[in-house]
């Protein structure tokens, strides 16, 4: 995947070149060394993904992201850095619009894993009107045997058991939040389940998510609770499905 660019901002030069040295194993990349410099060279549509630091002087990277969005510049991924690293500061960077969060200090297979599932679901269709299911939908084999390579049969069947749980949990939440017609959180809500099931290969969940939480941004909640019982039901189908996938149960 050497054809796929990474445009890498940090003011320190330090930093920079650790990612430098990391990424261009299999990336090609360039640097930026604050966020005006960074859009500047997004403009240019050269980059795939961008790796952006929070601190910087000048624009920081949230203020960066806010101008990419609001101007339209690109809507290539941008997965924020920061020293940052417990479970409520990377809500609150998904939250501001980011695809994802890499703590400092990096580890680099986590780093490079995190790349690679976002440069491939960027191949991916774009419009989830134009996904078409296919035999692999609901669980990509793809995914899976690129997760084994990491772990065992076992261990890996529990991340998934942990993603079905987490699911059933948040869309207990989802129901308490349609009778208060709390419609923004509910968009929080499906955003995690969104990232989760796309990490996993739930191709099923993953666009209905992404249709689902794009009326919940357009205000469009006229089937809101058709589409919440659709979540769980596709929510009941998969756990089915990884109880009986013969690669998480040789």
């Amino acid at each position: 995947m050497k054809t796929k660019k990474v445009l890498i901002v940090d003011d320190n030069s330090l930093n920079r070149k650790v990612f430098e040295h990391i990424i261009g194993q299999l990336y090609q990349f360039g640097t930026a060394s604050d966020g005006s410099e960074a859009l500047e060279k997004i403009k240019t549509g050269e980059y795939d993904l961008v790796l952006m630091d929070i601190q910087m002087p000048t624009l920081d990277g949230i203020n960066t992201l806010n101008i990419l969005k609001n101007e339209k510049i690109s809507n290539i991924p941008v997965i924020a850095v920061s020293a940052y690293a417990n479970d409520s500061d990377r809500e609150y960077f998904i939250s501001t619009g980011f695809d994802d969060f890499i703590a400092k200090p990096i580890k680099p297979r986590n780093l490079l894993e995190t790349l690679d599932r976002h440069l491939r679901k960027s191949e991916q269709p774009a419009k989830t009107e134009d996904y078409i299911k296919t035999p692999d939908s609901e669980l990509d084999p793809k995914v899976v045997t690129s997760l084994l390579k990491f772990n065992n049969a076992d261990n890996i069947r529990s991340v998934y058991e942990e993603f079905v749980q987490e699911s059933i949990n948040l869309l207990s939440e989802i129901q308490i939040l349609i009778a208060s017609e709390n419609f923004p959180e509910i968009g929080e809500k499906l955003h995690i389940i969104k990232g989760n099931s796309g990490t996993l290969g739930a191709m099923d969940i993953f666009y209905f998510c992404q249709k689902f939480e794009k009326n919940i941004k357009s205000s469009n909640f006229e089937n809101t609770t058709e589409e919440y019982l659709y979540l769980t039901d596709l929510i009941q189908s998969f756990s089915s499905k990884i109880k009986s996938s013969q690669l998480l149960n040789p």
